[in-house]
């Protein structure tokens, strides 16, 4: 008997596709559906997994955007503790899609956040949008608002405006917002810098619905400043640090990422532009028995990373111009670098 499933081939079942094979060996996970040329200007920019996606294209020789490199003077073995090097501009962790929206109005001049600065008991003032990217704070609130207003936002401009291919990794749907006016925090106030007060800052668990009206109103304006714009979108596999959902973290992390794996699937289906990266099923699936996370079964340890990229770097190989593959003792040594704000949360168990 003839049927559609008859003729489907090996990667569309399971056992086939999947049971059969070492988790090591899995093949045809990833077929991208464009090109990222050697011309191709790359940004990237997203939640901390992100920070893997971006180092390994500019260490194989893609042609990745730096709008806000560090001054020569930092040391390199600092860059990473002042938000340097993270991504294509100095905005630290994007960890939502509704933040992201809001950078985008931010650089273009269309929305201005009501809590500009946060001032510490000691005197030092914080970047309440990027709070890691100075380790000590500012020494005063013109200083923040000054590099935010005349260095930071024109950077963030240029990059949507230069890019060609801007990767975006979903991270997570539970945010902290201000009541007064929606501005969405990387992190909860209190944790990393600033003082919660209940009053004025409010929690948010951004649903299905939402999060894909940001995301379509970001592609749409972004099409309207960038025509030539092409889009990857990944989801995050590494788990929530806590949850204030009421969940427990497992069923909140379960939630989190199913959503923003089923926006991505519908942005997918809806733009041509569009192209996913299955980042989140290759480090989770059941096949790999949790063994690409580190004991903490959160962090991503840096053989799943690798791994993880050898997929992608499948289909879109590293440029002729950049010679051999780095090796791969650096690049375990750099998987381990990732500045994570979320992480922050542990300190209060600690």
């Amino acid at each position: 008997m003839s049927h559609p499933y008859a003729s489907l081939p090996d990667r569309a079942y399971w056992r086939t596709g999947v049971a059969q094979y070492n988790p090591l060996e899995l093949q045809d996970l990833y077929r991208k559906r464009f090109d990222i040329s050697p011309t191709d200007r790359v940004a990237c920019a997203g939640s901390c997994f992100a920070q893997h996606i971006g180092r390994q294209l500019r260490r194989r020789g893609f042609n990745y955007l730096d709008m806000e490199p560090a001054p020569a003077a930092l040391a390199e073995d600092r860059h990473l503790s002042f938000g340097y090097g993270m991504y294509s501009a100095r905005f630290g962790n994007i960890y939502t899609a509704r933040q992201m929206l809001q950078l985008y109005k931010q650089a273009f001049g269309l929305f201005a956040p009501a809590t500009g600065v946060w001032k510490q008991a000691d005197r030092r003032f914080f970047d309440p949008l990027r709070p890691s990217i100075e380790p000590n704070g500012f020494g005063s609130a013109r200083e923040a608002q000054v590099l935010r207003d005349t260095q930071h936002l024109p950077a963030v401009k240029r990059m949507f405006q230069k890019a060609n291919v801007l990767v975006f990794t979903l991270g997570l749907t539970e945010a902290w917002m201000d009541a007064a006016d929606g501005t969405v925090y990387p992190v909860c106030p209190g944790t990393v810098a600033g003082e919660f007060d209940a009053r004025k800052h409010v929690f948010k668990n951004f649903r299905f619905g939402e999060i894909l009206a940001d995301m379509t109103e970001l592609i749409e304006a972004l099409k309207g400043v960038n025509p030539t714009l092409r889009i990857l979108l990944t989801v995050s596999p590494v788990p929530l640090t806590a949850t204030a959902a009421g969940h427990h973290v497992l069923a909140a992390t379960t939630y989190s990422k199913s959503v923003l794996r089923a926006v991505a699937g519908e942005l997918y289906e809806t733009y041509d532009h569009i192209d996913y990266f299955p980042s989140y099923e290759i480090v989770t699936a059941p096949s790999n028995r949790g063994m690409f996370f580190r004991p903490n079964m959160r962090e991503v340890a840096p053989a799943g990373v690798d791994y993880v990229m050898t997929h992608f770097f499948g289909q879109h190989p590293a440029p002729e111009t950049a010679g051999a593959p780095p090796a791969p003792a650096p690049a375990r040594k750099e998987a381990a670098d990732v500045a994570c704000d979320e992480e922050k949360l542990e300190l209060v168990r600690a």
